[in-house]
């Protein structure tokens, strides 16, 4: 079965449950072991004392380790993905430092994409810095060839690489396969350099980089697979042998999604395909249009991707949608933007994005505005800039108040 069949009921039996049809919210701290013996069995396990016996079942602890309603969506998560395993945080933040704390060591340099959301280029620049951890970033139009050589002769330690595609905000795209090859030629006898893609703007229905050489996906959750702007998350897949490293950080930083987290996202999982896609239908009909306004100046959109251009070839080999994220540049500068952006009324001016209800933000302003100067300019983050997350309404509706709001900019 399809993985939006599976999401009403994987990983769960309603006879464990008085016949309840849904997964009840587990709120529990710890859990009742039926011996001393199991209780010993369990923690020998969990710590690492010893491998799972075959056939052993293993049985729950304290929910900071392990909860139903966490294990039954770290499943669920895991079937868009076809990954071995699943971890799900409290943030998305939380998931991407849990990541670069336990596969990056002081010495090492984070090679990334960019751009990057602006909360995980504040963590790369100013908290990884502080434990010796040094970055070096590269953007769509480096050649990751060139980019390996320099690497190879700088004698550069390179621990990690981390790439967030399609970019936030600019749509532009990263070779996942050829940063794998990257990744091939730097990994050394004493460190593999693993590659991890936050695939947060194309969710886990129109991208899944696992298939494409990523060694570890992250998402936040909060976004496409929340959907609802009503509940904070992050999550991370990969196989069994990197996520259980990555459990047993997160066991002893204690930054696991607590039960209602978790019963929020299973609820919400089960409307993630049908609502992604009206969103792209959505989007790709908005993006269209604006290319066509007399007021926009330009379109970032996958959707509108020429075929000549070398970012289509990526484009039609890792995603099956244009997505549900577009940004454009008003013509004028920030203050024709901010017109724009004050005048909105079925939009909403907020951060954030992938959420039932539509959203425009200024991301020079507020999402990006840790970016320096001249990463601005140079990555196509200008004052005229102005990003949009395209939500189900009637679409016309949308496009009546995007229409509207832009001519109340002055001519």
């Amino acid at each position: 079965m399809q993985p939006e069949s599976l999401m009403m009921s994987h990983g769960y039996n309603p006879s464990w449950s008085q016949g309840a049809i849904k997964c009840p919210i587990f709120q529990t701290s710890t859990f009742v072991f039926e011996t001393a013996e199991e209780g010993k069995a369990f923690f020998e396990v969990a710590y690492g004392l010893r491998d799972q016996a075959p056939n052993e079942k293993l049985g729950l602890i304290y929910s900071r380790l392990n909860n139903p309603d966490l294990e039954i969506l770290e499943g669920r998560l895991a079937l868009w993905d076809k990954a071995d395993d699943c971890a799900v945080f409290e943030s998305g933040m939380s998931a991407i430092s849990s990541v670069f704390f336990e596969f990056l060591s002081p010495g090492d340099v984070l090679l990334h994409s960019g751009p990057l959301y602006g909360g995980t280029l504040h963590f790369i620049n100013h908290i990884l810095k502080r434990f010796g951890i040094d970055s070096v970033s590269f953007d769509a139009m480096t050649d990751p060839v060139e980019l390996s050589r320099k690497l190879k002769k700088e004698g550069k330690r390179v621990g990690l690489i981390y790439i967030e595609s399609p970019a936030n905000p600019t749509n532009q795209l990263i070779d996942i396969e050829a940063y794998k090859q990257v990744a091939n030629e730097l990994t050394t006898d004493e460190k593999q350099v693993l590659v991890v893609v936050d695939n947060t703007y194309m969710g886990p229905l129109w991208c899944h980089p696992l298939a494409h050489g990523a060694d570890l996906v992250i998402y936040s959750a909060t976004k496409y697979i929340g959907g609802h702007s009503d509940v904070i998350a992050g999550a991370c897949l990969g196989n069994k042998e990197l996520l259980a490293r990555l459990k047993a950080f997160r066991t002893f930083a204690g930054n696991m999604a607590g039960p209602w987290t978790a019963w929020l996202l299973m609820r919400s999982l089960e409307t993630l395909k049908i609502r992604m896609e009206k969103q792209a239908e959505n989007a790709t009909i908005i993006a269209k249009r604006l290319a066509n306004h007399p007021k926009v100046a330009r379109v970032f959109y996958l959707g509108l991707l020429d075929k000549e251009d070398p970012q289509y070839a990526i484009y039609h080999r890792q995603y099956s949608s244009p997505g549900a994220m577009l940004a454009f540049n008003v013509k004028g500068d920030e203050p024709e933007a901010f017109q724009f952006l004050n005048s909105t009324e079925l939009i909403k001016l907020a951060v954030s994005l992938g959420s039932t209800e539509s959203l425009g933000e200024h991301p020079a302003t507020m999402t990006h505005a840790d970016v320096s100067a001249e990463d601005k300019l140079r990555l196509h983050i200008g004052s005229s800039l102005v990003r949009l997350s395209i939500g189900v309404e009637n679409v016309e509706d949308l496009w009546y108040d995007i229409d509207q709001a832009l001519n109340h900019i002055s001519d």
